[in-house]
């Protein structure tokens, strides 16, 4: 079962970052402004708020596999969609509804995968810290970004920027027909008497009651509604942000590099992520420590831009790109026990229905935190939008705290086995 998901890891992760480096690129290149490009990434991120609990309620009522399925598949035909969209020189209208279906896709997988893999490894009695297993997955995930980002980017600098999308679309149907073959539910078994509408508001309300209702989980996703915005933003807005830096619009290359940087920063940070955990004896530490960190260092990236701290005015593509790197280790270090504490927590009933709900909040907050930073950005620049997204996760603390406060033995073990998985008093 590890082999299995480590392996849909990689050509999943492959698939979807071969178009990393340009994919805001894109936008621009088909005639929107800055305004028109943020509102059709806005529309993307509102599609994951939309869409997460009507699929993520088909992994938990239908199957993982079926999921996992209809995920792959949605992806490949709307990526094929936003390259059209590209083509076409389409409105920024156009633009939003394909980015809301693109996110449509994108949902079917979340939860899904991590659902599967946990009821898997608890049905085979499986002892190995979460922690480990999912270290392992940034390891691989860390690998196939930064092949597929660099080499998607100079593919783009080679051609042009819509050919890794084509790419994109191929991996990805290379992947539905992998998981046709290896990907069946194993320790889970789909309930589906009483038809399917009565069945997903069974799940829609034990998973509240699970998710939303345990105020540890609670105020664990409320915290990353604020990083999550924060995190979209900065992923969005660095691409060009690089480029101006450098004085080459074209300079593709550079951005693969910088994507390149952060996937094997990724890696690292993977790799990192059990000795990061020994460090703290509670899993909610480790995620208040990232998000301190991870706000340090973005407001480091704006002052680098506004000449602040020390730093020289304008900042330099050197300097941005190891600060992204740094956040991206600190990140991947981090998710780990975020995805463990998570899973202690909720029953293999509704565990993917909280996951995506989990992403729900998280998309919801995004929504709201991207126009934002995107205004102050026109009026003051991208550096003084840098330093605000770093105070933004201060706001996310005080809600941290609480989760840590009704923290319960699932946060406790550094080596806590990986039996304990429903949920505990």
């Amino acid at each position: 079962m590890r082999r299995t998901y480590l392996a849909l890891v990689l050509l999943h992760t492959l698939a979807v970052t071969c178009i990393w480096a340009i994919n805001s690129l894109l936008l621009f290149e088909a005639g929107l402004s800055n305004t028109e490009a943020l509102l059709a990434n806005a529309c993307f991120t509102l599609g994951y708020a939309v869409f997460e609990i009507p699929t993520g309620s088909v992994a938990d009522t239908w199957g993982r596999r079926v999921s996992y399925l209809l995920g792959s598949g949605t992806l490949t035909v709307t990526t094929l969609l936003y390259w059209l969209a590209w083509r076409l020189h389409a409105d920024v209208w156009a633009w939003a509804a394909v980015s809301l279906a693109l996110a449509a896709g994108f949902t079917f997988f979340s939860g899904a995968t991590e659902a599967w893999l946990v009821d898997a490894l608890h049905h085979l009695r499986d002892d190995a810290p979460l922690e480990r297993v999912f270290a392992r997955g940034q390891v691989v995930a860390g690998v196939g970004s930064l092949a597929g980002s660099l080499g998607g980017a100079y593919v783009a600098q080679a051609t042009d920027v819509g050919v890794p999308f084509l790419i994109r679309a191929g991996l990805l149907l290379a992947l539905t027909a992998v998981a046709w073959r290896v990907m069946h539910d194993v320790g889970f078994t789909p309930r589906r008497t009483g038809g399917p509408v009565r069945e997903v508001r069974r799940v829609l309300a034990a998973s509240v009651r699970h998710g939303w209702g345990r105020p540890a989980v609670r105020w664990m996703m409320l915290g990353a509604a604020v990083a999550a915005g924060v995190g979209y933003y900065v992923a969005f807005t660095m691409k060009p942000y690089l480029l101006q830096l450098a004085g080459d619009r074209r300079a593709y290359g550079l951005l693969g590099v910088a994507a390149a940087l952060n996937a094997a920063a990724q890696t690292a940070g993977g790799a990192l992520a059990m000795t990061f955990r020994s460090l703290f004896r509670r899993r909610m530490s480790v995620v208040i420590a990232g998000v301190v960190l991870n706000g340090t260092l973005l407001a480091g990236l704006g002052m680098a831009g506004l000449g602040l701290a020390g730093f020289r005015p304008a900042g330099s593509v050197p300097v941005a790109m190891a600060l992204l790197a740094a956040s991206s280790l600190v990140s991947a270090a981090v998710l780990p026990s975020r995805q463990a504490y998570l899973n202690s927590l909720v029953p293999s009933g509704q565990r993917a229905t909280v996951l995506s709900f989990d992403s729900l909040v998280s998309s919801a907050g995004a929504v709201v935190t991207q126009p934002g930073l995107g205004r102050a950005a026109d009026l003051c620049g991208y550096p003084a939008s840098y330093v605000a997204g770093g105070a933004l996760q201060v706001l996310a603390l005080p809600v941290l705290l609480l989760a840590r406060r009704h923290e319960r033995v699932a946060a406790a073990a550094p080596a806590e086995p990986v039996t304990a998985w429903a949920p505990r008093s």
